[in-house]
């Protein structure tokens, strides 16, 4: 299990533990943090798991892929540091990760 930061809009934090090869996304679903609503289940198809790498993390995660960079098109408020929690597998060296949800998924 790592340790994940998932911070809303608003400022509220929820940390909370992911295991270690599920997405980020299933990690806030599964810990009951709103704000990632994941309507698609991960298929990477609507952008409601939607949110943004704190600045030093970014750089550290594997890139997205092509159909990520393609959906994050039409996700609201996408920022350069925007990701679909859908498509980050934990790892080990992720404990300690911190998000940000974009506001209009408060």
């Amino acid at each position: 299990m790592v340790n994940v930061t998932y911070i809303e809009f608003d400022g509220t934090k929820h940390e909370v533990q992911v295991e270690v090869g599920n997405s980020l996304m299933k990690g806030a679903v599964y810990n009951g943090v709103p704000g990632i609503d994941a309507e698609c289940g991960g298929a990477c198809a609507c952008a409601t798991c939607h949110v943004y790498i704190e600045g030093e993390w970014f750089d550290r995660l594997p890139g997205a892929q092509d159909e990520e960079s393609g959906m994050l098109e039409f996700a609201n408020e996408p920022q350069e540091r925007s990701r679909l929690s859908c498509q980050i597998k934990v790892t080990s060296d992720m404990d300690g990760l911190v998000v940000r949800m974009p506001e209009f998924q408060s």
